[in-house]
């Protein structure tokens, strides 16, 4: 297995669309400490998580283009003379993208789709890192799920964002543009937008604790997650970026253990040291699309990468929940 070295990041130009929100913005900051030259794209459309005090510390330090990823123009002036390109922007809500199929479209196939066509014609050679979800294979058909399962979308955003998947790899193999695809689990940490359950449902969570809000776990509180850590993603963004068995490939991420939510809410409330949970039935619309229980194998990135998260669920719970008892009115 290759050793790559994140210090051959230093001096690249690096494109990071949706790098005002959560994920984008952390790998923002870590690519700055790495030495890159660092663009961030992000239409800052109020319901999709952008959010400037995500790269409060940084800000000096990076460029800020405030467009929107359906403008081909715009993303033609922005990709030129970039090595890099982390496609992170999209329409994430699930929910979202049953009320409104055609943006849902918009953004996580044919703006995808726009912009593989901006870096075919005018930066072929740039190396591109695609955040696909989970959310594509659907309900398990079995635990762990691996690379290999079915992919079998409960809604509207999970179709589209395999369509952005395929459209990605296509142009690796079809136009020679070096790309890879990660699908991430439940992505948690500072940064992640918690004023309602847009973007994870432990943002909603973490809003109800700071308010003293009841935590509420649909269902019978049993369904079973994996979750990873900010930093972790980044990490595994980063050794995909640089790692030449990455062209072309698909890797899940995980964790190598799984947790139920009830489970869940009562570490979050232990270690907050206040609050509590309720156990409540789906709404309607989003039973209709829950999976169920869901957790991922993640050994191909293991193996071939060398990644595997390094920050236990109790660590980044009590980092996620000091960070937002600081600067949670940022969020709210």
């Amino acid at each position: 297995m290759k050793c790559v070295r994140l210090a051959d990041l230093a001096h690249k130009n690096i494109l990071i669309t949706g790098g005002l929100g959560f994920i984008g913005s952390a790998l923002a900051r870590k690519l700055v400490y790495l030495g890159a030259q660092v663009t961030i794209v992000d239409s800052l459309i109020p319901q999709y998580g952008g959010n400037f005090f995500n790269i409060n510390d940084v800000q000096a330090a990076v460029k800020v283009n405030i467009t929107d990823l359906r403008d081909p123009h715009a993303m033609r002036y922005l990709i030129q003379e970039q090595d890099y390109l982390f496609n992170l922007a999209g329409q994430v809500s699930h929910t979202d993208s049953m009320v409104d199929p055609k943006t849902d479209l918009e953004i996580n196939a044919l703006a995808q789709l726009s912009i593989l066509e901006v870096c075919r014609q005018h930066n072929p050679s740039i190396r591109i890192v695609f955040a696909s979800t989970r959310q594509i294979y659907g309900r398990p058909q079995y635990l762990p799920v691996d690379e290999a399962h079915p992919i079998v979308p409960v809604d509207v955003n999970g179709i589209n964002k395999q369509a952005g998947e395929s459209y990605h790899l296509l142009y690796d193999s079809v136009y020679d543009i070096p790309t890879c695809v990660l699908r991430l689990t439940n992505t948690y940490g500072p940064g992640m937008r918690i004023k309602d359950a847009r973007q994870t449902f432990l943002g909603i969570w973490i809003h109800n604790l700071l308010r003293g809000l009841p935590i509420k776990v649909f269902g019978d509180g049993q369904q079973l997650r994996d979750f990873n850590y900010i930093d972790d993603v980044v990490d595994a963004m980063l050794l995909a970026a640089l790692h030449p068995q990455a062209r072309g490939e698909i890797f899940n991420l995980g964790y190598p253990e799984a947790t139920d939510l009830k489970s869940l809410a009562a570490q979050m409330i232990a270690v907050y040291q206040s609050g509590r949970f309720e156990i409540v039935p789906f709404p309607p619309e989003r039973k209709a699309i829950d999976i169920g229980d869901y957790y991922g194998n993640f050994d191909k990135i293991r193996t071939m990468l060398g990644w595997e998260p390094r920050i236990p669920l109790s660590l980044g719970l009590q980092k996620t929940l000091q960070y937002y008892e600081t600067y949670g009115e940022h969020y709210m």
